[in-house]
Formats: structure tokens, C-alpha cells, sequence
């Protein structure tokens, strides 16, 4: 792995914004902050509303319904609409297929919000809401790919770790964005009307994001790199087979670079959360609080860590992250025992930090894996297959594992095992040919 940063040329200071990319920026940003926010609040909304109000007690079958399209659904839904829209996105450009990736998943969030409960239409509505998921999971899959793309081939190549982390901002911004939502509603409304009308207001409110989506990226024009590739007759024809046949490299380094940050993410704000009340005593506030103070920190973390892998070599950031995770997780479990509220917020705050190092340059290094013309099919499988085998499972193991052990250990040698796939995917991964890309963005700017 190269311990040198590729040269740049042009210093810093002397870079211009290049034309549109701020723009871009905001709506690949809007898009990935409202998948994050659909993801948590239909999380919240599952465990506090959706057993009361669409599945009948004592009916296993509906109950099962539920479990699956909470935990499965909208993870297995994914690599659907990265191979549907990755194929799209490659084939007719990156704009088109976003406005629709924004529309479906808003759509079905926003649908969600009004659909009538078990107690009106019977057995009609959880199966609805199994379909709506569904939906959410084929169009975030074709989402993050393109957010990306959007967002990094209108900016600098040489830069690219600073603009194409726009869309990995989308969790902590869509995460604080749930939580301040429903924090509202629960301030202000009564148990009975939160159930009753309260919860709607949060899936309602996601048209707001939207709407400011799409009013931006309808106004985009295509990005530079997709218009160069058009004007040469370079648009693949098969580009998910083509990925597959050509860059089975690049598929695996992306891949297995995942695994790490994506299990990370789980582990802090999914399972740390159960450990902490049931096994530590602590309150449910306290951890929440500490999920969101570590979520506000990754606001800033994660651009930052993606323009520091534009001073330095990205893979070696990445994969110093990766190897700091490994020794962390033991470290934290061993701190936490103190029950002391402070020790676990700095543990979770670290935590998300060292998630930041790695998720902010992750869009860059996955999208540095493929040529331009499979860019967009490419990353969005890379993504979603990863998704399935990462943060779809991440969950279940850690309670599997702690309740077959009632230990941390075996929890934080998964994490240690996770660490060190990524670093193999990192190690078998290329560099950006930052070169090329800025020929291909000058070549438009100059036709």
C-alpha cells in the first residue's frame, strides 16, 4: 500500500470551486440525509407503534411480517435497485435516476405515513407496509451510488475525498434530523396522540426533504465525467455484466472495504444501546444522548477525513482507522463497565470518530475502483452487496453472540475479524488515477 498522496499539481489555495458543484453537493447530501432519516425513524416507529397499531396481538404470522421487512426487507431490496438503477445510471446518466431514486423512496416514506392501520383494512395494512419497505429498499440502493457520483464528478478529481463525502454525511444529519423530530413530538404530544396521529407527522415531514431535493437536482445539469463518456459513444451496454466480467478486482476491494465501518456503525448505534440498559442499568436517554453527541461530531469528522485522504494516501488513512477499530472495541467494553455516563459517551463518541475516518473517504475509494463508463454500476453493487452481509447481519450476531457467551469478547474478535477484511480490501485496492478524471472534466468544459 502507497504511503504517498498522488500529486496534484495546482495547490490548494489556488483551486477554484469548479461550476455547479456546490449545488451538487447539497443534493447528494439532501437525498442520503433523507435515506437515513426514513431508515430511523420507520426503526423507532417499529418498535414503539407499528406492533400496536398494524399487527394484531398473538397473530405470529403478522408479527413475522414485521421482523421481516424491518430487518430483512429493506437490506435484501437493496442490490434490486443497485443492479436496476446502477445499470440506468451508466446507460442514461446519473441525473435522470436520482430524481427518481429521491421520488421512490420519499414517496413510500411519505406513503407510510398515511396508511390506514390493521384495525380499518385488516391484514391489508401490514402487508402494505412490507410493499412500502420494499420500495425504500430498491430506491436507496440506487441512491447512494448516484449521490456520489453527483456530488464528486462535478468537483475537483484531485479533491475527490472532500466532495464525494457529501453523501456519507447523510447518516449522522439523517440520524439527528429523526431524533429531533420525534423528540418534538414526544414533547409536545400525550402516549395516546403519539400513537394515534403523532407518529405520522414524522414519516409526513420527509416530503420537506424531498421536495428541497428535488427542486436542486432538477435544476442540475448531467455531471461533466457522464457527459464526456456520452459524447465519445463510450455508454456501456451491459454495465452490470460488464463490472462483473471485468472488474472483479475492483468489485472485491469495495466489497470487502465495507465490512468494517459498516459493522462499526452497527455496533454504536444499534447494540451499544441494548448492552448499556439491559446489561450496564443505564438509562435509555443517557445512551441516546450519546449516540447523537457522537452523530454531531460526525458532521464535521467525516468531510474533514475525506479531505485528509486528499493530502494523504486515502488507503492508508482508511486502513489506520480499520486497524485503531480493532484495538478500540476492547478498550471501550472494558471502560464501560464503570457505568460512569461519561466514559460512555467518549467511548461512543471514539467509536463514531473512527467510523468517520473510514466511512467520509469510502465513497472516494469505492468509486476509484472502476473506469468512469461503470462508475455508477460498479459502486452501487459494491455497496449493496456489502450492505446485505454488513450492516444487514451486524445486528443479529452481536446478540447471538453475547447471549451464547453473556461476554463482550467474542463481540469485539468479530469486529477485530471485520478490521482486518477491510484492510485486505484496501490493500487489493488502486489508487485514483486522478489524471485521467481531470482530462475527461476539462474536455467537457472545454466543448
Amino acid at each position: 500500500m502507497s504511503t504517498h498522496a498522488p500529486s496534484h499539481g495546482t495547490p490548494p489555495a489556488a483551486r477554484k470551486i469548479p461550476p455547479g458543484a456546490i449545488r451538487a453537493y447539497i443534493a447528494s447530501l439532501t437525498g442520503t440525509s433523507l435515506e437515513y432519516y426514513d431508515f430511523a425513524i420507520y426503526s423507532v416507529a417499529s418498535a414503539l407503534v407499528f406492533p400496536k397499531i398494524f399487527f394484531p396481538s398473538g397473530d405470529e404470522f403478522v408479527g413475522l411480517l414485521l421482523s421481516f421487512s424491518t430487518f430483512a426487507i429493506g437490506y435484501l431490496a437493496r442490490p434490486i435497485g443497485g443492479i436496476i438503477f446502477g445499470r440506468l445510471g451508466d446507460r442514461i446518466g446519473r441525473k435522470h435516476v436520482l430524481v427518481v431514486t429521491l421520488l421512490l423512496i420519499g414517496i413510500a416514506t411519505v406513503l407510510i405515513g398515511v396508511l390506514p392501520t390493521y384495525g380499518t383494512v385488516g391484514a391489508v395494512a401490514p402487508l402494505i407496509l412490507v410493499l412500502l419497505r420494499l420500495a425504500q429498499g430498491i430506491g436507496v440502493g440506487g441512491e447512494w451510488g448516484g449521490a456520489v457520483l453527483l456530488s464528486s464528478e462535478f468537483g475537483d478529481p484531485s479533491r475527490r475525498g472532500l466532495w464525494s463525502s457529501a453523501a456519507q454525511i447523510g447518516p449522522p444529519a439523517g440520524n439527528l434530523l429523526a431524533n429531533g423530530a420525534l423528540a418534538v413530538l414526544a414533547a409536545t404530544l400525550s402516549n395516546d396522540a403519539f400513537l394515534s396521529w403523532g407518529w405520522r407527522v414524522a414519516f409526513l415531514a420527509s416530503a420537506l426533504l424531498v421536495v428541497f431535493g428535488l427542486v436542486i437536482r432538477l435544476k442540475l445539469e448531467e455531471t461533466p465525467v457522464f457527459k464526456n463518456i456520452e459524447a465519445h459513444g463510450e455508454r456501456p451496454k451491459a454495465p452490470i455484466a460488464e463490472v462483473i466480467r471485468t472488474q472483479p478486482r475492483g468489485l472485491a476491494a469495495a466489497i470487502l472495504s465495507r465490512l468494517s465501518p459498516d459493522i462499526l456503525y452497527s455496533l454504536f448505534t444499534v447494540f451499544v444501546a441494548v448492552y448499556a440498559t439491559k446489561e450496564l442499568g443505564m438509562t435509555t436517554g443517557t445512551v441516546l444522548t450519546a449516540i447523537l453527541i457522537g452523530s454531531a461530531f460526525q458532521l464535521v469528522l467525516i468531510p474533514a477525513a475525506g479531505a485528509l485522504t486528499d493530502r494523504f494516501n486515502r488507503r492508508l488513512v482508511y486502513g489506520i482507522a480499520a486497524a485503531a477499530t480493532a484495538v478500540w472495541i476492547p478498550v471501550f467494553f472494558l471502560t464501560v463497565q464503570s457505568r460512569s455516563v461519561v466514559v460512555l459517551t467518549i467511548g461512543v463518541v471514539v467509536g463514531l470518530a473512527l467510523h468517520a475516518f473510514m466511512y467520509g473517504p469510502q465513497a472516494a475509494f469505492i468509486t476509484e475502483q472502476f473506469p468512469a463508463r461503470l462508475r455508477y454500476a460498479g459502486s452501487s453493487l459494491a455497496y449493496t452487496l456489502a450492505g446485505v452481509v454488513g450492516g444487514a447481519i451486524a445486528p443479529l450476531v452481536f446478540t447471538a453472540l453475547y447471549q451464547a457467551t453473556a461476554s463482550w469478547v467474542l463481540i469485539a474478535v468479530y469486529l477485530a475479524v471485520a478490521s482486518v477484511v477491510t484492510i485486505v480490501g484496501l490493500a487489493i485496492g488502486r489508487d485514483p488515477k486522478t489524471e485521467e478524471e481531470i482530462a475527461l472534466v476539462k474536455a467537457d468544459h472545454v466543448g
